[in-house]
């Protein structure tokens, strides 16, 4: 008996996807620090110096942006099993003493890492399609 068509299904989205991946490594070959290290980074910068520099309302709009990019970590720790709050304080505090050194989470330690040093990227383009697509989405 061969596979019913919900899997066929599913085997062919996987193998596109897959290809998609694939075709923007090669037309785009640009990479960030993986592990949610962009999304601490830029939450950080939007908190201390954007925010700063802008009156009114639109400091709850950079502070509201700021603390929506953080769900990427808080997804990661989730889906590990690790407490939400400690872990994004974890990452914080880490990335507050070097803010030269992206830091993202080790899903099997909760703990903060250097994902540059251990090969953990994502690609630019699918982040610059996420920002913009979820910025696209709540407004």
């Amino acid at each position: 008996q061969g596979a019913g068509p919900h899997s066929i299904a599913q085997v062919k989205d996987a193998i596109r996807d897959g290809l998609r991946s694939v075709k923007n490594a090669i037309d785009f070959p640009k990479l960030v620090a993986g592990a949610g290290a962009l999304e601490i980074a830029a939450h950080k910068h939007l908190t201390s110096v954007v925010k700063d520099s802008v009156n009114g309302r639109a400091k709850l709009g950079v502070q509201a942006f700021a603390d929506a990019l953080l769900i990427i970590p808080k997804a990661l720790a989730e889906n590990s099993g690790f407490d939400l709050q400690d872990t994004i304080i974890k990452l914080q505090e880490a990335y507050q003493r070097d803010p030269t050194n992206p830091v993202g989470l080790d899903v099997v330690s909760g703990e903060p890492i250097h994902p540059e040093k251990l090969g953990i990227w994502d690609g630019l383009l699918v982040k610059k399609s996420v920002m913009h697509l979820s910025t696209v989405l709540a407004s």
